[in-house]
């Protein structure tokens, strides 16, 4: 896989300047731009042993129809203001069970490994007889001794084929069990546990306890801040809403809202401490200069994201 280490200067799509992006202990709001004419969304941000934050993202494609996207890129940078651009790190090519839907992707590191975990799939959506339509997705896991790939398809398969799923976020606890948490056709609010070698599922489907609040969901994002385990996610597809608990597979006590809705569109996110500061990294839908066929597009933004004492998480506002 081709490499770029390329040195980006982050500037806005929408010339927005700002100023000090980052000192010991504030972060101002960037639209990040990865480069020329690249749009990108559904951030995944990681911290991994080298100290450098790492941006995992899904890749759209100019004039793109519904969503038929072909690859991910990483992007990294030591203090959110130069970025490294490392390429794409992945692609529908890499995969032989898959052709279509290079969709919003996770990561993480253990035993050595960089493991990307990546929804892709098959057939097309039919929005007007959805009877006609063919359209699947599955899971797949790819690995690599470096976080910026190239990484390799590592089971040759999905992690599995029913149900339809997408939207991954991998987590990892202090103990070493991995969970994964996902966006599944019926089996929305389900986690399952991964094996050691983070190649398959340890067991069944669990069935969390949301406490009784179960709105319509994508992309979850779960981490852990002291004590407090935190399930947040695009409710209804546009509103940030969390959850937090004591374990990773809860009970879960429903919060409330963290960000809400732009522009009526939906957004995918992630919650990362880097450097003492935590980062909220997601996607906006904002007027790209020069497009042809969208209004909007989608680029990849972050804010900077406070909690209060007792553990629960401020309103964070889009920074114009």
């Amino acid at each position: 896989m081709k490499n770029n280490n390329n040195k980006i200067s982050l500037f806005s799509l929408i010339k927005l300047a700002f100023i000090g992006l980052m000192t010991s202990t504030t972060l101002n709001a960037k639209i990040l731009d990865f480069g020329p004419n690249v749009l990108t969304a559904d951030p995944s941000g990681h911290v991994w042993k080298d100290g450098r934050m790492y941006v995992y993202v899904s890749h759209d494609l100019e004039c793109q129809e519904d969503f038929h996207m072909k690859d991910w890129l990483v992007y990294s940078s030591d203090d959110l203001k130069q970025w490294t651009n490392h390429g794409p790190f992945m692609s529908l090519d890499d995969f032989s069970w898959a052709d279509n839907y290079a969709w919003a992707p996770d990561a993480a590191y253990k035993n050595g490994k960089y493991y990307a975990v990546l929804p892709v799939g098959t057939g097309f959506k039919d929005r007007i007889n959805p009877e006609k339509s063919t359209k699947w997705m599955g899971l797949g896991m790819a690995v690599s001794d470096s976080p910026t790939g190239p990484f390799k398809d590592a089971i040759g398969k999905p992690l599995w084929t029913k149900p339809y799923t997408n939207d991954p976020s991998l987590f990892i606890d202090d103990d070493g069990q991995a969970y994964l948490y996902f966006h599944a056709k019926g089996y929305d609010y389900h986690v399952v546990k991964m094996n050691d070698d983070l190649l398959s599922v340890d067991g069944k489907f669990i069935k969390m306890d949301m406490g009784g609040y179960t709105p319509k969901m994508e992309g979850p994002w779960v981490f852990k801040r002291g004590d407090n385990y935190y399930f947040t996610m695009p409710e209804n597809n546009r509103v940030l809403t969390y959850y937090m608990a004591k374990s990773p597979t809860g009970p879960w006590e429903y919060k409330g809202t963290f960000m809400d809705q732009e522009h009526n569109a939906n957004n995918h996110h992630s919650i990362v401490q880097f450097k003492g500061q935590w980062v909220l990294f997601y996607h906006r839908w904002i007027n790209v200069p020069g497009s042809s066929c969208h209004k909007r597009q989608r680029v990849t933004a972050m804010e900077p994201i406070t909690f209060n004492a007792d553990g629960t998480i401020n309103k964070v506002q889009r920074t114009d």
